[in-house]
């Protein structure tokens, strides 16, 4: 972790600062040069919530004080103890966040294992491509994203993330899955700093951000207006909120895909991979192939596993997301993309 990211992040339970403890450093090439990070230390928040630093990313999960047990139990004396306080105290909130998180971590950990960095394109987007389709979508240029302070809330592969960094602009790339390991692993960007993190519990300092942008990711949590209500204070007066989200389609194949991932997204995950891989991948590409679309067997598996696998994935209408930006007050709300599966929608706060 970067000391640039401490003053931004706060405990995502109740809101206050965290406290370091650094247990270890360690030199990083950022490729214009080597600069010094936390690989492993402990965020405290006053009595309670506590949070570790692995492998250089600070892991802002509520249920990170159990996924994270045995680190605990290397670094921190009083572990137990603390532990066992929260989960005394905070026995309900706990209980509902392991439970919407867990089978959605796991999922796309596993879609973002499979992502080849050198040549893989992110939803048939190249590095430029997908630039250009974040400008679009946020109403932004190259020119105007210099200096920006941008929030990426489910990140995942975190490509993004560098090219926005490569512009001059500072952003926090968060995701929930394990993914962000891989991300933060490959990034050689100093402006992008990479946090693990729940979107109904943004572990960051309220109206901070001159962007916040979160694409694919709202729908696939348990409910997307109340994720999207707990990310807009992220943004700042006068900020943008920009997400992307899978609109309902008039379409046979379609309603047919959705029906049958009622019934995947509820396999025993080992099972629901290989039915992807033996028994959809192999239709799939011979069809795509007479089709023209030259999207390799990884980028076919990846967009397998994003529509079949996880435990939410809801569809909304542009009214409806326009709707939620209103009761918040948002203003100038567009729709700024529209494409076969979903769209793009922003409004100034």
């Amino acid at each position: 972790m970067q000391e640039r990211l401490l003053p931004l992040l706060r405990c995502p339970v109740s809101r206050t600062p965290l406290q370091l403890q650094v247990i270890s450093r360690k030199n990083i090439d950022f490729g214009d040069g080597t600069g010094e990070v936390i690989s492993e230390g402990i965020l405290f928040a006053g009595e309670d919530w506590f949070f570790p630093i692995i492998g250089g990313i600070p892991r802002l999960t509520v249920e990170a004080f159990r996924d994270y047990a045995d680190f605990f139990r290397q670094h921190f004396p009083d572990y137990l103890t603390r532990r066992q306080q929260l989960e005394q105290k905070y026995p309900g909130l706990i209980a509902y966040v392991r439970r919407k998180n867990r089978k959605t971590r796991k999922s796309f950990t596993k879609e973002w294992s499979l992502y080849d960095y050198q040549k893989d394109r992110t939803w048939e987007a190249d590095r430029e491509e997908l630039l250009r389709i974040f400008l679009e979508e946020t109403g932004e240029t190259v020119e105007s994203l210099k200096g920006k302070l941008i929030f990426d809330a489910g990140c995942g592969n975190g490509l993004l993330d560098q090219l926005i960094a490569a512009r001059d602009a500072i952003v926090v790339a968060m995701d929930l899955s394990n993914s962000i390991e891989r991300a933060y692993g490959q990034n050689r960007q100093p402006g992008a700093l990479f946090i693990q993190g729940d979107i109904q519990f943004p572990p960051l300092d309220p109206g901070l951000f001159d962007i916040v942008h979160s694409s694919g990711a709202l729908h696939h949590t348990n409910n997307t207006e109340l994720s999207f209500l707990c990310l807009e204070p992220c943004v700042k007066s006068g900020g943008k909120l920009s997400v992307w989200l899978y609109h309902p389609r008039k379409d046979f194949i379609h309603n047919i895909f959705n029906r049958l991932r009622s019934l995947t997204s509820k396999m025993p995950f080992r099972w629901q991979y290989y039915f992807l891989l033996c028994l959809l991948l192999p239709p799939s590409y011979i069809i795509k192939r007479l089709k023209g679309n030259n999207q390799n067997r990884r980028e076919m598996m990846i967009a397998l596993l994003d529509w079949f696998s996880p435990e939410f994935r809801w569809e909304h209408t542009t009214d409806e997301a326009a709707c939620w930006y209103s009761k918040r007050g948002y203003r100038s709300v567009a729709v700024t993309t529209t494409n076969t599966f979903g769209f793009s929608i922003v409004g100034v706060r």
